[in-house]
């Protein structure tokens, strides 16, 4: 994590155990991911695939052998189920990002493996911290307790493990979640797993075998007494205590760490105390292990957009945004690699995933946590002061303060990361930011090196470099002629380039969505210039730089003076300059036109304005207009997505951001982690949330079309928005 990778890879290589080899994994898995390179997926498959296989044979040996427990809190061999579960998290993330749908889905059949195990890790965390939580109880005499046979719960079949994985307590608080309530503390599907095809993960016991049997999928301390037909004689028996834990919110305190124990406390706003867990590196590795992983797990799958849904029906179980970031916050607080990679994953949410979203509110407990998030930065620069990564995510947080100057300094540094992944995402985000900027020279060199860093999606980049030329041959088109000439000839050069490399990657065994929308706008511009009888450079329609910007919602991150800039590229095209051009142009080149100044007006806070022109140039339209090989789709349901952001806006200019009031502790409650809201907001405020509602459900039943995907992760940001205010999007 300090891009040190050749004395990482060296000292790993000095040892043979399951953690050697999970470390030696994780090395080759962040090559593989920041790069989406498949030789260097393939790699780390194997790597990932070797670990897990050396994890499962030494936590079999350490639960044949109780007496060899490491660890105070968990029982014997669950370090090495959670090198395992890992090693089964990051081999599904690798299968799904290759291009081999039969290994995608084989990674979602990881994923829910992964998570049985992890799953299993947090119920024997949760009852020891209740148990402590409500005896008192020192942790010499928790850890004085015998670690026996009786521990371990062994499934018999496919149905009583699918009965011992769901086994729970009454949750002691939001961070453990709640046992009742599937949805909320992402649970698996009893119906998934039943069906599933999951003969390999369990072994049928020995019956006549006295000794503690050893199982081949993590249970924890289920500590279940069951009748030969493998039912639980009395579940009720198994809950310890029903009181939830206390957990206050605080302001975020200065950073300070403890050598003797790992910590680094001040990141937090929720979470059990740390320091409940004591000193045992053991402990501490699981603890932080097991949230790292379960939260990402549950983070993941709640940000799946609704053209990715069925996909779920392999995984099994649902997410659960909320709860997974707390986890990752949790995992945060630890100076290891989980500690390290939890950090990065926050950032990575935050400034990639949340920061393309607008509905959002922008302040309150769903608020971008600004603070927080620039206090772990500030910690992990210093902890790893040689990291590339950190720079990169600095350079996030000040592209989404609006500080894009700033961004693109941190970035053009003299100093090069000896990653070359990390260093191709740099120039990448550089590009992106110097486009944001209007800054179309910068933002055309970027791309074009880009090629020679990264191999993933050169289309893209040959796209996105010839499209700043396109830009600086319309501004130069009046007054300097023969400026503008050369950047038409450029421009056209390496549009060309574009086909040459579109359709050769796969994800999930189809074309990446935007290779496929790049292709596709060369492909138009070409059968334009041959029937308007023009050259190549004046068939294109509008700025195909602002359509970029709008995918990469680039808006959100502009200031006022920038926005201005790019509302007047876009009236470029209706302008007395290009009017012959302009007068041929079909509905969906007008469509892009309005979606495009919409979401600028937007971001300009000029709502009524974006609102008019919205329902004036694109709602009214018949869907079935913007079909066809070439023609863009994509507008009409973005302008539907835009007037829900717009109604947004509006409400969240004019309300407070509600509040979470929990429970009375004192009265029962059958989900004791539903939140009600403060009815702060007035019936009209109301009637916008469910008028944003219905824009969004449009949305989300619209068929396919053009990166949906893209806008489907907006969408469902939105929809968990609303439901925190109590409206439903069905």
């Amino acid at each position: 994590m300090n891009d040190d990778v050749d004395q990482a890879e060296k000292l790993l290589s000095e040892g043979n155990s399951a953690f050697h080899k999970l470390g030696k994994g994780v090395v080759v898995f962040l090559r593989a991911t920041l790069g989406f390179e498949q030789e260097i997926m393939k790699e780390a498959s194997e790597k990932l695939a070797d670990a897990e296989s050396t994890a499962y044979d030494q936590q079999r040996r350490a639960q044949r052998d109780p007496g060899s427990r490491q660890s105070s809190i968990y029982s014997a061999g669950t370090e090495y189920a959670l090198c395992s579960a890992e090693a089964q998290l990051m081999s599904a993330v690798v299968a799904v990002l290759t291009e081999s749908l039969t290994e995608s889905i084989k990674g979602f059949y990881k994923l829910r493996k992964a998570f049985i195990t992890l799953d299993a890790i947090m119920e024997e965390e949760r009852r020891y911290v209740t148990q402590s939580s409500n005896t008192n109880t020192p942790r010499e005499t928790m850890s004085s307790r015998p670690t026996t046979g009786s521990n371990l719960s062994l499934s018999t079949s496919k149905s009583s493990a699918a009965q011992s994985s769901q086994v729970r307590s009454p949750s002691p608080s939001k961070y453990f979640g709640n046992s009742s309530d599937r949805s909320w503390r992402g649970s698996l599907s009893r119906d998934e797993d039943e069906d599933g095809d999951d003969e390999d993960e369990f072994f049928d016991a020995d019956e006549t075998h006295g000794d503690a049997a050893s199982t081949t999928t993590y249970m924890g301390h289920l500590e279940i007494d069951t009748h030969k037909n493998g039912e639980s004689e009395d579940k009720k028996q198994n809950l310890i205590g029903d009181q939830p834990l206390k957990l206050e919110p605080e302001m975020v305190p200065q950073s300070t760490y403890s050598p003797s124990t790992g910590l680094t406390s001040g990141h937090l706003t929720e979470g059990v105390d740390a320091d409940i867990f004591g000193e045992n590196p053991v402990d501490l590795f699981i603890h932080s292990g097991s949230n790292l992983c379960y939260g990402l797990l549950l983070l993941i799958i709640s940000m799946i957009p609704p053209a990715f849904a069925t996909l779920l029906k392999i995984v099994g179980f649902k997410g659960d945004r909320e709860r997974g970031i707390a986890m990752l916050w949790q995992a945060s607080k630890f100076e290891n690699i989980n500690g390290a990679l939890a950090g990065l994953m926050i950032l990575g949410y935050y400034h990639n995933l949340v920061g393309v979203c607008d509905i959002l509110p922008k302040s309150g407990d769903s608020a971008y946590p600004k603070q927080k998030c620039a206090e772990l930065l500030n910690t992990m620069r210093q902890r790893y002061p040689k990291s590339h990564l950190w720079l990169l995510e600095d350079a996030r947080m000040q592209a989404g303060n609006h500080k894009l100057e700033k961004a693109v300094d941190l970035l053009s540094g003299q100093e090069k990361s000896p990653l070359r992944q990390v260093e191709a995402l740099g120039v990448f985000e550089k590009g992106m930011n110097c486009m944001f900027m209007h800054s179309y020279e910068e933002c055309s060199k970027s791309f074009i090196q880009c090629i020679s860093l990264n191999s993933w999606s050169h289309g893209l980049y040959y796209y996105n470099a010839g499209v700043a030329h396109v830009e600086l041959y319309r501004k130069y088109k009046v007054d300097k002629p023969e400026k503008a000439e050369k950047h038409a000839t450029e421009a056209e050069r390496l549009l060309r380039e574009v086909p040459k490399y579109t359709g050769k990657k796969r994800f999930m065994a189809r074309q990446l969505p935007m290779d496929v929308f790049v292709d596709r706008k060369v492909k138009k511009w070409d059968q334009r210039a041959q029937q308007w009888g023009v050259d190549f450079i004046d068939a294109i329609g509008v700025s195909p730089v602002e359509e970029m910007i709008y995918f990469w919602n680039g808006y959100k991150r502009m200031r006022k003076e920038q926005l201005e800039d790019s509302l007047e590229r876009l009236s470029w095209s209706s302008s007395d300059q290009n009017k012959t051009q302009w007068e041929k142009e079909p509905l969906d080149e007008r469509a892009i036109q309005a979606v495009l100044k919409a979401t600028a007006l937007r971001n300009l806070e000029r709502t009524e304005e974006a609102k008019k022109l919205l329902e004036q140039e694109v709602i009214g339209q018949e869907w079935h207009e913007f079909k066809g090989v070439l023609k863009d789709n994509w507008p009409c349901p973005c302008a539907h997505y835009e007037m829900a952001a717009i109604l947004w806006e509006e409400y969240d200019n004019s309300s407070p951001s509600p509040k979470k009031t929990y429970p009375d502790q004192s009265e029962p409650s059958p989900n004791p982690n539903k939140m009600s809201l403060t009815k702060s907001r007035t019936s009209s405020n109301q009637d916008i949330l469910i008028e944003c509602s219905s824009w969004l459900k449009k949305v989300t039943e619209w068929e396919t079309f053009e990166l949906d995907a893209r806008i489907g992760l907006k969408v469902t940001t939105g929809k968990e928005t609303l439901k925190r205010y109590g409206i439903e999007t069905s």
